[in-house]
């Protein structure tokens, strides 16, 4: 998507006449239904007329091409402004990204910087890093750029920013040689820098070719675990990303028993927290700071252990990756670093035999460093306890010091924070702005299926294509084929269909067996993992009425250990009990219905339920 697209000399005129912050402002309004700040807006527009005065040279051509705010494809990052046309041997694309800053401190962290925000000085990425981030994503997801062998020149302009020994020092010379920043003074070198590349106009719509171009396949983590564990660099970290790892890092290196450390760091589906955690792992052992994976279930781990066969010895492998219940008798601060995935699932005691005192003190008393990553809204279990604030009470209690940071840059759901603001609305989990999915330039695949035998069909047809589809259901449904394997669980006998739950034979690996395609999964066997299509079947326990989203906990099988006990929490604390089933099952569909990197779709058992989610798709008549 590009909010704004234009010749350099339209762009000049829109500039001239002082229209380009509506324009933009109603193009964004337009295609992502959000309104822009007034000061945002005034920041951008007094960025762009800097631009204006920098393109005001005969021979950077007036159909050299402008793009503004364009979205990078599988992410939720924007590029503030792009050049487009050829220096006469191939054509050229320039990312600029645009700064208004005036001032930043140095920091040890690679290709961080520190500066003022409205909330006082923040961690983020330098401009260097942030620009050339953005083209080497842009390479990464776009085989138009590789293949019609297109340039990609990063560079970044701050045209508030006087010269200093921060923004231009040592530090950042490896991303400044990779993406030039360009200062105050250097609105002529800027000048030459676009001039190199843009001797000719863009005659041949180079944004349509790469906007309308072939999306490289979604690297997933599982898949690229092995070659992370090597050391290799599968993603790049983008942002936050990048801030919060490089965070990490430093928190790791200076943790000592006088000096303990706790951070929290919180993100929704798909914003990077497992990637970030397994750069992590991979990067404090390699420096010799001995750290553990840690995870309360068990389906991440078996998948990693799959797909890691060959890179080290099992043995080495269950001692990187270990459960949440590990550290009952674990000698305090003897570990470096403990990364926790999923923390919002951490429990209070370990097991059916309920051993151990606390996970979550005796995680943080285990370690001289602990990372919790967690998203609250995906609590699925009555027993899950991980909370921030009882993390922070722990953390207190053991003398630790917590902070904070979040994640937000988007992946999976073809980086739409839209559908997951508007899936959050829908569930009626928090309100947003977000009320339909009506949008020109949406591209998550989102259906609404009327019967499950369809449904069926479409993921059989998409896990044809990569072996990353899955069908799962809310547990509903009786696990009979668990002690008679000739029985179905899941039936439809109006619609011919009939199906069961995943066998207990692919152990907690169900999501990638080239054979479970033919049996549909659950919350425990896909949490924390992803596919690139997901078929969500939603049974009675959550229904719509009038408007309004329900839920109705006797509609879960009996089999189901996640609300086990509700009835008797019922008795003894009945409003809290109510509040606590809204938001677990809510959660649990939440969380099923972001497994899907490219799409997602639904079939509901109750038909009011499944008209509700039709309805929410498009903006009514007026």
């Amino acid at each position: 998507m590009i909010v704004y697209q234009n010749t350099k000399e339209d762009f000049s005129n829109d500039i001239l006449t002082n229209e380009i912050d509506r324009i933009i402002a109603t193009q964004i309004k337009q295609k992502t239904g959000k309104e822009v700040a007034p000061n945002e807006l005034k920041a951008f527009k007094n960025s762009l007329g800097f631009m204006d005065k920098v393109l005001q040279d005969r021979a950077i051509p007036d159909d050299c091409g402008i793009s503004i705010e364009y979205h990078i494809p599988q992410t939720s990052k924007r590029v503030d402004l792009i050049i487009t046309g050829s220096d006469g041997q191939k054509d050229n694309v320039i990312i600029i990204e645009l700064k208004q800053w005036s001032e930043a401190r140095l920091t040890e962290r690679d290709g961080i910087v520190e500066t003022r925000f409205q909330g006082g000085y923040s961690h983020t990425s330098h401009p260097s890093y942030q620009a050339w981030s953005y083209a080497a994503l842009l390479q990464s997801f776009n085989a138009t750029v590789e293949e019609e062998n297109i340039g990609l020149h990063p560079c970044a302009y701050l045209h508030n920013y006087e010269y200093d020994d921060v923004i231009t020092n040592e530090h950042y010379s490896y991303y400044i040689e990779k993406a030039p920043v360009f200062l105050r003074p250097d609105a002529l070198k800027l000048r030459e820098f676009i001039k190199r590349f843009m001797k000719y106009g863009d005659k041949s719509n180079i944004m349509l070719r790469i906007e309308s171009g072939r999306i490289r396949p979604t690297k997933s983590l599982a898949d690229s675990l092995k070659s992370m564990i090597k050391g290799n660099q599968e993603f790049i970290m983008i942002d936050d990303q990048k801030v919060v790892y490089e965070a990490a890092l430093e928190l790791a290196k200076y943790s000592h028993e006088k000096n303990k450390n706790v951070l929290i760091v919180e993100g929704g589906p798909g914003t990077g927290k497992s990637v970030v955690a397994i750069n992590l792992l991979v990067e404090l052992n390699r420096r010799g700071k001995f750290a553990q994976y840690v995870t309360k279930t068990s389906a991440p781990r078996e998948v990693y252990f799959d797909k890691l066969q060959g890179a080290k010895k099992m043995v080495e492998l269950k001692n990187l990756f270990v459960g949440s219940g590990t550290f009952i008798k674990t000698p305090q601060n003897t570990i470096s670093t403990l990364i926790v995935d999923e923390a919002h699932r951490l429990t209070k005691q370990t097991g059916f035999l309920k051993m151990g005192d606390n996970q979550i003190k005796e995680i943080i008393n285990s370690a001289l460093f602990t990372v919790f990553f967690i998203d609250e809204d995906q609590r699925v279990h009555i027993d899950d306890y991980g909370e921030i604030k009882v993390i922070e009470r722990f953390a207190a209690d053991a003398g630790a010091k917590v902070h904070k940071m979040s994640l937000s840059s988007q992946f999976r759901c073809n980086g739409s924070d839209g559908y997951l603001a508007w899936l959050d609305d829908v569930l009626q989990i928090r309100e947003t702005a977000n009320e339909t999915l009506q949008s020109a330039n949406y591209k998550y695949d989102f259906k609404v299926i009327d019967n499950p035998a369809e449904l069926r069909d479409l993921i059989f047809e998409k896990n044809k294509i990569n072996n990353k589809a899955r069908l799962v259901a809310g547990y509903c449904w009786d696990w009979n084929s668990d002690k008679r394997p000739s029985e179905y669980d899941i039936k439809f006998s109006e619609y011919d269909f009939k199906m069961r739950w995943n066998l207990k034979s692919y152990g907690s690996t169900w999501i990638i067996d080239p054979s479970s395609v033919n049996e549909i999964g659950c919350i425990h066997t896909c949490q924390g993992l992803e596919v690139d299509y997901v078929g969500v079947i939603i049974g009675e326990d959550l229904i719509v009425r009038n408007g309004e989203v329900l839920v109705d906990p006797s509609k879960r099988s009996r089999m189901d250990k996640s609300i086990n006990g509700y009835k008797k929490l019922m008795k003894e604390k009945p409003e809290e009990t109510k509040t606590l089933l809204r938001t677990i099952i809510r959660n649990t569909y939440r969380t099923l219905m972001t497994r899907g990197a490219k799409g997602c779709y639904i079939y509901c058992v109750d038909a009011e339920t499944r008209e509700y989610f039709r309805k929410r798709l498009s903006i009514p008549p007026l």
